[in-house]
């Protein structure tokens, strides 16, 4: 079950990836609401509290993984890149 976790959560921490290369590329996140963003960084954040006591190395990982592109998201939802 250990490998069925990993598995799971590199599936699930690489969803991230195409938005934020979509955000780098166009250089703005228009399309995405704060309301959405706020919950994704309020989810991230408690799952992550929630594995660490735990010692949940795959929910663990899956969860820093997304706070990093989620990080990319929030900064160009923050700075928006002149064209």
């Amino acid at each position: 079950m250990e490998i069925v976790g990993w598995i799971g959560s590199f599936l699930f921490s690489i969803c991230g990836i195409p938005q934020a290369i979509q955000s780098y590329r166009d250089g703005h996140t228009r399309g995405l609401t704060w309301g959405f963003l706020a919950a994704w960084l309020g989810g991230e954040i408690l799952t992550l509290a929630y594995g660490l006591p735990k010692a949940d190395w795959p929910l663990i990982t899956n969860y820093a993984v997304n706070l990093f592109f989620l990080g990319v998201l929030l900064y160009y939802k923050l700075f928006e890149r002149a064209k």
